[in-house]
């Protein structure tokens, strides 16, 4: 089911690069290589830009209001970001190309996909499962699937099966179009009649697999149901070459690119709150070792011995903030001298986000399996930190440790290329759902 719409959202974004595709070929004179080669490149960016501010992502954006928000401002970030290697040609830029790239892009494109949209919810055929396990487990877990996926997943009842109970239901088999496993062990005392499922074609389903395509993260009481088999796969989280070959580039190009910014706030900082300019405090690394990270200092002085006695740290914060603190931590911008962080490789770009003492010892003590979230670097951004803010609440730490978990489970490059690009939006002030 999530597939399905994975392959719909896909072809949604080939349906929009023919659409601005098409009515541009009547806008580039034939033979201009220059001018073709310009429109491919604003296409590609306008694509890139609606990407990376979410348009592309349905789950949460079931009105027209929000996915032409989202469009509207990527189409605007893709524009003006294709004007960075176009300058680069000889000839300069047809600003009537650029203008009707924009306009149709932010204008169509929010039509084109609420009408893909309704298309799934409409057409798309319901997915009702037969569910192996306990009920009271893991009703709630399902319910959040099911609104997740526009009602598309569904239950048609709990079992708690005997091989002949389960065989009754497959010769009945019109109710529902899939088994779900969500007990291995009351699954194993029925793998010969499943057998039979997946001969018969019955889609035999597992339930971490479907959660964690409908939902993206691992919810704690998953974990604990499948605890197994969640130590062993979190157990075998590494931080690979490519992902370090990842964070040296990324850190050298902010840097440089930064260095104006670097010196600039270096100056703010100083002539508004005197020194340091730079914030230094000891966080939780990579298999619990401690390594000292580094930050713009955001706020007023306050001594290491009040700050560690503190029960909620970020009770004073507001209070503290300096002028130039609000603008750096508003955008993010303050955690910039943390990639010197990772051309150390004591952290990554991406990757669970370095807690505070106060708040790691709480993870420690009150989250179950929080402590898998050291089995890689820590990360200046990751995907807890895209769809949440800052936070000081047990509850929110409980969703964010999910997050992170799905991230150390599923890590890949393209994985790290995507937070990489939503980071932007985040940095923005445009996202970030707690």
């Amino acid at each position: 089911m999530i597939k399905r719409l994975g392959v719909l959202k896909t072809a949604t974004a080939g349906i929009t690069c023919l659409m601005l595709v098409l009515p541009q070929s009547f806008l580039v004179p034939r033979g201009n290589s220059y001018q073709l080669l310009q429109a491919l490149l604003i296409d590609g960016f306008i694509i890139l830009g609606i990407y990376t501010f979410r348009g592309f992502q349905w789950g949460n954006r079931t009105s027209l209001n929000s996915l032409f928000s989202s469009i509207f401002i990527g189409s605007l970030f893709g524009s003006l970001l294709s004007l960075i290697p176009i300058y680069l040609f000889p000839q300069r830029v047809s600003f009537l190309l650029l203008l009707f790239s924009f306009l149709l892009s932010a204008a169509g494109a929010p039509f084109l996909f609420f009408a893909a949209l309704q298309l799934f919810i409409k057409y798309f055929p319901d997915r009702n499962y037969l569910v192996i396990g306990k009920k009271e487990k893991i009703e709630a877990i399902l319910e959040e699937v099911q609104k997740a996926s526009f009602d598309k997943v569904k239950v048609y009842r709990y079992m708690n099966p005997s091989s002949v109970a389960l065989q009754q239901e497959l010769d009945n088999a019109i109710a529902f179009d899939g088994i779900l496993i969500a007990d291995q062990e009351l699954a194993s005392h029925v793998e010969p009649v499943l057998n039979k499922a997946h001969e018969r074609r019955i889609p035999v389903n597992y339930l971490p697999i479907l959660v964690e395509d409908t939902l993206q993260r691992i919810p704690i009481a998953l974990i604990e149901i499948f605890k197994e088999y969640y130590e062993i796969a979190f157990s075998k989280a590494n931080d690979s070459p490519a992902k370090r070959i990842y964070d040296v580039i990324l850190a050298v190009v902010a840097l440089t690119f930064t260095s104006p910014l670097l010196a600039v706030f270096s100056l703010l900082i100083f002539l508004e709150s005197g020194l340091p300019i730079i914030f230094k405090q000891k966080r939780t690394g990579k298999e619990l070792v401690p390594f000292t990270m580094y930050k713009f200092r955001s706020l007023t002085n306050i001594s290491k011995n009040k700050l560690d006695k503190m029960e909620n740290p970020n009770q004073t914060i507001e209070q503290r903030v300096t002028k130039i603190g609000k603008v750096l931590r508003l955008m993010r911008l303050d955690e910039i001298p943390q990639f010197w962080n990772v051309l150390k490789g004591n952290m990554s770009v991406i990757g669970p986000r370095p807690e505070m003492d106060a708040y790691h010892e709480m993870g420690m003590r009150q989250i179950p399996f929080y402590r898998f979230r050291y089995n890689l670097k820590p990360g200046i951004t990751g995907w807890a930190q895209i769809h949440y803010k800052h936070t000081s609440s047990l509850d929110d730490y409980y969703v964010k440790t999910e997050h992170d978990l799905y991230y150390i489970k599923n890590r890949t490059i393209l994985l790290d290329i995507q937070i990489t690009l939503h980071t932007i939006e985040t940095m923005l002030g445009l996202r970030g759902s707690k």
